[in-house]
């Protein structure tokens, strides 16, 4: 079934000087794994085309069923050189809970 993530996981998004750094949270291991393999550097570099103007870095933090990405030059120049509404990038966490991938009904959250 395709969900957003925020069906199933959890986000935080914060500055990094000019790129922003996103950590989702997967709600289970089982959900991890399928995240996992899912949600690729180039796959967040596509949700964020209009965003991000750099490259997009994935770090994985399995024992925290975790995914962690810097979305380099992002931030027109970082908070205190841009003139963005969101210099910080704490709204890409959110955004990033948009993005929709496949999941197994049996790994979905009741509604």
């Amino acid at each position: 079934m395709r969900v957003p993530l925020y069906r199933v996981a959890h986000a935080r998004s914060g500055d990094k000087g000019d790129g922003s750094n996103v950590g989702l949270i997967a709600d289970s291991p089982e959900l991890y794994e399928v995240i996992a393999k899912q949600l690729t550097a180039a796959a967040v570099k596509e949700h964020f085309r209009l965003v991000c103007r750099g490259e997009v870095e994935r770090f994985e933090v399995p024992n925290l069923n975790a995914l962690n990405f810097i979305l380099h030059d992002s931030l027109g120049g970082g908070g205190t050189e841009s003139l963005k509404t969101d210099a910080q990038g704490k709204t890409h966490g959110q955004g990033l809970l948009t993005l929709e991938i496949d999941v197994p009904e049996t790994l979905l959250p009741e509604p």
